[in-house]
C-alpha cells in the first residue's frame, strides 16, 4: 500500500494539479469507468486562476483518450465480425454513424456512450484526424460547460465554510 500512498501523493492537487487532470482525464475517456469533471472542477475551485489551463489539459488528456479508443475498435474490427453476427439493432446503428461520418465523434462528450462512440468510430474505420478533431472540439465545449455550471451551482469558497 506504500506505492498507493506515494501515487496519490505524487498526483495530488494542487501541487501536481495539471498533470492529474491530464491523467485522469485520459483514463476516463477509455473505457474504464471513472469521471474527470471533480478533479477539474476541484483544482479549478483551488485555484480559480487555472480554469482555462486546466480546461484545456482535461480536454487534451480525454482527447487523446479518445484517440486511443478509436485505435482500440480500429484494431478490433477483425475479430468482432468473426465473433458476432449482425443484428438489425447493429446494423442500424452502424448505419446511422457511418451516415453521420467524423461529426458523431462530437458526441464523444455524452456520458455512458460518448467513449464507446469514439471505437466505433474506429471500427467504422472513419477517418482518423477528422474524428479526432471532433473529439477535441466535443469534450472541449463537455469541460467548459460543466465546469462553468458546477462553478454557479458551488460559488462559494467551501474551504472557508468548513
Amino acid at each position: 500500500m506504500d506505492w498507493m500512498h506515494l501515487l496519490l501523493t505524487t498526483l495530488a492537487l494542487p501541487r501536481f494539479g495539471l498533470s492529474t487532470v491530464f491523467v485522469v482525464s485520459f483514463i476516463s475517456a477509455t473505457l474504464l469507468p471513472m469521471g474527470s469533471e471533480p478533479v477539474v472542477f476541484g483544482l479549478i475551485k483551488l485555484n480559480p486562476d487555472l480554469f482555462w489551463p486546466t480546461i484545456l489539459v482535461a480536454t487534451a488528456g480525454n482527447t487523446l483518450g479518445g484517440a486511443l479508443d478509436w485505435w482500440m475498435g480500429w484494431g478490433t474490427q477483425k475479430v468482432v465480425d468473426k465473433v458476432r453476427g449482425d443484428s438489425a439493432v447493429r446494423l442500424r446503428a452502424l448505419a446511422w454513424l457511418q451516415a453521420l461520418g467524423p461529426k458523431a465523434c462530437l458526441l464523444s462528450w455524452l456520458p455512458v456512450i460518448g467513449d464507446p462512440l469514439c471505437a466505433v468510430a474506429g471500427y467504422l474505420r472513419m477517418p482518423f484526424w477528422p474524428c479526432f478533431f471532433y473529439m477535441a472540439i466535443g469534450k472541449f465545449f463537455r469541460y467548459l460547460v460543466f465546469t462553468s455550471l458546477l462553478l454557479w451551482v458551488f460559488p462559494q469558497d467551501w474551504a472557508a465554510a468548513l
